[in-house]
């Protein structure tokens, strides 16, 4: 019987350990997709109904392989807006900070250090809903704290 215990035990470990390596060798797999440099395709917006409104913006998105990130995004015609006042026009978001990936649920998340646009988003995290559409676009899924979806950005990877 005492065997049996010890055999037990020793097979749980086992794949107690097992379970560990392979959910670190997905996560590293996961951030090796990660790192590099994107480019906004799209920028939906979702209202409380559900109808997505395309929100027109251009942007960039990098992670680098010191588990960093930087995401910049603006309405394409903010530009235009600005040409048409003496006032300072701003829109649009800009932050970076730190990076982690949760695998089981599918999450990246920015830990923001610095966002000039939105300040009251220092300190706090930007969970995002990923999935590799293919090897060169990502898709980052925002969901609001009911679980509801209220924007999805599409990214094409620069080469």
């Amino acid at each position: 019987m005492k065997t049996r215990m010890l055999c037990f035990s020793i097979s749980l470990s086992l794949l107690c350990l097992t379970s560990s390596v392979l959910a670190a060798n997905d996560t590293d797999s996961i951030r090796q997709k990660f790192i590099g440099d994107f480019e906004l395709v799209s920028y939906v917006a979702f209202a409380d109904d559900g109808s997505g409104r395309d929100m027109n913006y251009i942007g960039r998105l990098s992670y680098d392989k010191f588990d960093n990130m930087a995401g910049l995004g603006m309405p394409k015609d903010l530009p235009d807006r600005a040409a048409n006042t003496d006032e300072r026009t701003i829109g649009g978001f800009a932050y970076w900070g730190g990076v982690s990936w949760d695998v089981e649920q599918g999450t990246v998340t920015h830990h923001v250090e610095g966002s000039p646009m939105v300040p009251e988003w220092v300190g706090g995290d930007n969970i995002r809903y990923y999935e590799f559409i293919t090897d060169d676009l990502l898709s980052l899924t925002v969901k609001n704290n009911q679980g509801r979806i209220t924007g999805t950005l599409t990214w094409r990877r620069l080469k």
